[in-house]
């Protein structure tokens, strides 16, 4: 039975999409009912560990850590973004 990381990318009414990810990126997505997700894992950007049988979701298991591992490589990347660079002509 496949296996994917999968983010939690909108809800479209009672609808969770899932991104699915492979060692390529972005194999596909999947939609789930909301409250089929566990309540912990019912915001944007949650990361799942999904099981899929026949093209079926058959299971899905919030990843605290990984959640906040990305949450984390993210707001570095907006922080690193958003410095100023040092303006090296008004030392001059």
């Amino acid at each position: 039975m496949p296996e994917y990381a999968a983010v939690l990318d909108r809800f479209e009414g009672d609808d969770a999409v899932l991104l699915l990810e492979d060692d390529d990126g972005v194999a596909g997505d999947v939609v789930v009912d909301r409250y089929d997700l566990p309540p912990e894992a019912r915001h944007q950007d949650a990361v799942l560990a999904v099981r899929v049988e026949d093209g079926e979701v058959v299971g899905v298991d919030y990843d605290p850590d990984e959640t906040d591992r990305r949450r984390e490589d993210a707001q570095s990347r907006f922080d690193r973004l958003a410095r100023r660079p040092d303006d090296a002509d008004d030392e001059e």
